[in-house]
């Protein structure tokens, strides 16, 4: 039987990169998996593919930052598999690069509603849901910059530092309620807008991948795994973690 056997799984942010991963990775453990993005075109493709695959999805569009779509998400996902049991919050945005004096207010604001608000309106309904339910697991995408600091990023490090913090205070309300909730933490990965900045000049890609010690973007795969296992019962006792999956960058 698959670790995820008869489990209802939600992912935000499903229609590429990390998080098409992580709902392609949750079908084949075994999970019912609801596809949530802001773009229909993208999330419809992962339901294909996971349809193709012989696994179980829908898609549901929504805007993450809309407290009313994020509510409806969740409702879907109970009503259509029957209840909610993990959730993978990940939809994100990475903001333009600049100074700190030179980002623009509507950027910074921008970018803290995508990146940290929406996981803060997603956990409240779906930890609902998952009270009304028995328990569940939810994990939430923050970043190797919610650990340290990048430059010339400062909105995006300071939503990624958000969400580690959020996490960890919803981890210790929850995890008596059989809540478990994690973040993980990536390195640089090969998504589509990563492969776009290394493409962009042979020193972005240089530095992209001198980064880590292991000289090399991370494979969304590898992401969606850590997803998938901090989910599972393999991680049963692990509670309030902000798991880096960076290849070493944040240990140098």
């Amino acid at each position: 039987m698959s670790t995820l056997e008869n489990k209802v799984a939600l992912v935000t942010g499903a229609g590429t990169g990390i998080g098409q991963a992580s709902a392609l990775a949750f079908a084949r453990a075994g999970a019912k998996v609801v596809v949530s993005d802001i773009d229909p075109d993208g999330g419809k493709a992962t339901v294909e593919a996971i349809l193709d695959e012989g696994g179980e999805a829908s898609f549901q569009q929504a805007d993450v930052t809309d407290p009313g779509q994020v509510e409806a998400l969740v409702a879907h996902a109970v009503r259509t598999f029957g209840g909610l049991h993990c959730a993978h919050n990940n939809a994100g945005v990475l903001g333009p690069s600049a100074k700190l004096v030179d980002v623009a207010d509507a950027d910074w604001a921008t970018v803290l509603s995508v990146n940290l608000t929406s996981v803060f309106l997603c956990m409240k309904h779906e930890i609902a849901a998952m009270l009304g339910g028995g328990g569940g697991a939810i994990v939430n995408t923050a970043s190797f910059s919610g650990l340290v600091a990048v430059p010339f990023a400062s909105a995006y490090v300071a939503s990624k530092h958000g969400v580690v913090g959020l996490t960890k205070a919803a981890a210790v309300e929850y995890g008596r309620k059989g809540i478990r909730i994690n973040a993980v933490c990536p390195g640089t990965t090969r998504t589509q807008m990563n492969i776009q900045r290394a493409e962009s000049s042979p020193e972005m890609a240089k530095a992209m991948t001198d980064i880590t010690p292991m000289r090399r973007l991370a494979e969304p795969s590898e992401i969606a795994a850590s997803v998938v296992w901090l989910c599972s019962d393999a991680a049963s006792f692990v509670n309030g973690h902000a798991m880096p999956v960076d290849g070493g960058a944040v240990a140098q």
